[in-house]
């Protein structure tokens, strides 16, 4: 294969001297000799190096070859699927080309969803620069090397994963093979990984958001005239737990404020989380008590509270462009800004999937933006969830206009 493509550049370079040759016919006659001694060498070369090298190419027996090629491929494309280990293919930017049946069990993730994405989306935060540091060296030739990562769906069960450069047939650049292996006894297998999806018919799933719209029509049409700022904030006790882990609510027309932040009711934290504290500790905005030392997440909650809304990129253009925004394992961790000492949000509240809706009617201004959050190993937020949440963001906005 590489001597066919060495022989195909070769006689390119052959075709564009000829064409520059032909081109010299019109210089003075008394210069001619010399463009005549250079066609002679080029059709000598012809003669002596390309026409053999054609014949010999010829005379292997290319269709032999090839068959010969697309057998041993097919072979070791099968191998690949089928051998026991969590094998992934990935380039140098960790996008994977290929994911065996073992890994897409490994890390819950099909691999026809997996395949053109980059295998880092698939991780924990802290691990995606780490990882792709060392694919990047292994690409380039500088040793194989091996890391611990966390996938990030199931974040409490550490993974080894081996990297190898491996360079595919005919392509100019290495790839680099990636195995998975638990790194310790606890395997996040199929059994106990949360799937992409789980196996529910499309009724069950129409009645448990009709379910979630009627109980937020409820609240938006039974809540006293307390203001206008309180609507939303009635709809996010409606959404919290029962629809997202997190809720956040910034409410204003000229200038975004935040009004209300919710967290999930697990004040432990995500495992593993910096500043974890086995003492609980409150999941909304208010402090600890007295005595008693904050838990990650009422941490999380009180720098949310604290955000300027002007500061987080995702509501700016929620509130700007007036479009629904829905991200599955978020590849910017600076998307929804970050806390004073510099961490991303979407890092610390371990945010795997998330939905950005814009408070506003048909015609009228944008009235405020709903942020909803899902963490830890809780199934992403689906199309048809984020066209419900659309739908509620609207009879919202109707509520707050209502009590202008």
């Amino acid at each position: 294969m590489a001597e066919t493509d060495e022989f195909g550049e070769e006689l390119a370079d052959f075709v564009r001297r000829v064409a520059e040759l032909k081109s010299a016919r019109s210089v003075p006659a008394d210069e001619l000799p010399t463009v005549l001694d250079a066609a002679i060498f080029e059709l000598d070369h012809v003669a002596d190096q390309l026409w053999p090298r054609f014949q010999r190419l010829s005379s292997d027996g290319p269709s032999g070859i090839a068959s010969t090629d697309r057998q041993e491929q097919q072979l070791l494309k099968a191998l690949f699927q089928r051998v026991p280990v969590p094998v992934a293919l990935v380039d140098r930017e960790t996008v994977v080309r290929r994911l065996n049946f073992a890994a897409a069990s490994f890390t819950g993730v099909r691999a026809g969803y997996a395949t053109g994405r980059p295998l880092t989306g698939f991780l924990a935060h802290a691990d995606r620069a780490a990882f792709r540091s060392q694919a990047a060296a292994v690409a380039r030739g500088d040793g194989d090397r091996s890391l611990t990562v966390h996938l990030q769906q199931q974040p409490s069960a550490p993974v080894r994963a081996t990297l190898t450069a491996l360079r595919p047939s005919g392509e100019p650049r290495s790839a680099v093979l990636v195995v998975l292996q638990p790194a310790d006894s606890r395997v996040p297998s199929g059994a106990n990984t949360p799937g992409p999806a789980p196996n529910l018919t499309e009724t069950t799933r129409h009645t448990v958001l009709m379910d979630l719209v009627d109980a937020m029509t409820t609240t938006l049409l039974s809540a006293p005239g307390e203001g206008r700022s309180a609507v939303p904030e009635r709809a996010a006790e409606v959404l919290h737990e029962r629809f997202a882990d997190w809720v956040v609510v910034d409410t204003g027309a000229a200038r975004l404020s935040r009004t209300t932040v919710l967290g999930p009711s697990d004040t432990t934290g995500p495992p593993g989380a910096p500043g974890l504290s086995d003492t609980p500790g409150p999941s909304d905005i208010q402090g600890p008590s007295e005595g008693r030392r904050p838990s990650a997440y009422a941490e999380v909650v009180a720098a949310l509270a604290a955000q300027d809304p002007a500061a987080c990129p995702l509501v700016v253009e929620a509130a700007r462009g007036g479009s629904t925004a829905l991200q599955v394992r978020p590849e910017d961790p600076d998307v929804f800004g970050r806390d004073t000492s510099g961490d991303p949000f979407l890092v610390r509240a371990n945010v795997t999937s998330l939905l950005c809706v814009p408070l506003t009617t048909a015609s009228g201004p944008v009235r405020g933006v709903l942020t909803l959050f899902r963490s830890g190993g809780r199934l992403a937020f689906s199309m048809a969830e984020a066209q419900a949440m659309d739908m509620m963001s609207r009879h919202i906005a109707l509520a707050m206009a209502r009590l202008n």
